[in-house]
């Protein structure tokens, strides 16, 4: 427990020190990523430095591989993972920042690098003897074994959280204090785990694993910590798809490697409705050209009604926190 909280401090203060360089180095190189000309009420955003999740994923990355202990193998393909995904994000950015224009990689392109990322990590996961096809059913020391069915359905699983994680990255603070909301959920959920498998004699090569992937999960809640004092309402930096894609890469990870998959559309349900809302908004469109929200995401159809950006935050945390918070009074009576 006091490595875990010198993990949080560490990767705290390295993030706190790291950011203002990264956005010293962002003004310079003028690299800003223009505002969508439909978004007019975040037009004073424009010239905001972009490309701030470089700042965390640093971070977490060495305050993770100065902590390991034996047994890291599935917390280095975590971070592993979290860099590849943060790479593709980075691209993005980079052409946005080159060309001036809020388009970077084409769509196909960013669904190919993330589709090879996804299929890469869910082959080491199937053929992962600590991992493997079963997944736990949420607030229950239970499994349900996938099969082959496994591989297609991982596959999607990171796909679908990097891009839910994307598209709730549109307001200051959003996509970094959800995720800080459901990071710490996750290591109290990764504790109660913990202290069932000490009961149940499980394989102490499993505890060693998953005891390294919690140093990632305190990395990673010192650096957005750290990070949203200069990404919170007025930001200062915005993470850009460099943090965002990153950040839904290393929240799958977390899930898929500890057999809590299933966990995701629970801890992760303002994600959800970020998705959700973008293709109800596409599909509905392309039927009967209406539109079911004044903006997709949510988060920009709250705004369109007159709800503070800020307040739209607070209220994403809250609802995380409560669905953190009760999945882990589920876990402790059950499982």
């Amino acid at each position: 427990m006091d490595k875990f909280f010198l993990v949080i401090t560490i990767s705290f203060v390295l993030t706190l020190l790291v950011s203002p360089l990264v956005i010293k180095l962002s003004k310079r190189l003028k690299a800003s990523q223009p505002v969508y000309e439909y978004v007019d009420m975040h037009r004073q955003k424009s010239g905001t430095p972009t490309m701030g999740g470089t700042s965390f994923i640093f971070s977490i990355i060495v305050t993770s591989l100065c902590f390991f202990n034996e047994n890291f193998k599935l917390a280095v393909v975590t971070l592993a993972v979290f860099l590849a995904y943060g790479i593709v994000g980075f691209l993005d950015d980079f052409i946005k920042v080159k060309t001036h224009h809020n388009e970077g990689l084409k769509p196909y392109q960013k669904i190919i690098f993330q589709v090879l990322i996804a299929i890469i990590v869910t082959m080491f996961a199937y053929f992962n003897n600590n991992i493997g096809t079963s997944l736990y059913i949420p607030f229950v020391n239970k499994e349900i074994n996938l099969g082959v069915f496994y591989i297609p359905f991982t596959i999607l699983v990171f796909l679908a959280l990097t891009n839910s994680v994307n598209l709730t990255d549109g307001l200051d603070g959003l996509a970094g204090g959800v995720s800080l909301t459901y990071v710490v959920s996750f290591a109290f959920i990764l504790w109660t785990m913990f202290y069932s498998f000490l009961n149940l004699g499980t394989s102490s090569l499993i505890i060693s694993e998953y005891s390294n992937i919690l140093v990632c999960v305190g990395a990673c809640i010192g650096a957005l910590l750290a990070y949203l004092l200069f990404n919170s309402f007025p930001a200062k930096i915005f993470m850009g798809d460099t943090g965002s894609l990153s950040l839904g890469g290393l929240l799958a990870c977390f899930n898929i490697f500890t057999k809590q998959t299933l966990l995701i559309p629970i801890l992760g349900l303002m994600f959800v409705v970020s998705a959700a809302s973008v293709i109800i908004q596409v599909v509905c469109f392309k039927l009967t050209k209406k539109r079911v929200f004044l903006m997709a995401p949510f988060h920009h159809h709250l705004e369109k009604k007159g709800m503070h950006e800020s307040k739209i935050v607070v209220i994403y945390i809250i609802i995380t926190a409560m669905l953190g918070i009760l999945s882990e009074l589920m876990y402790l009576i059950f499982f």
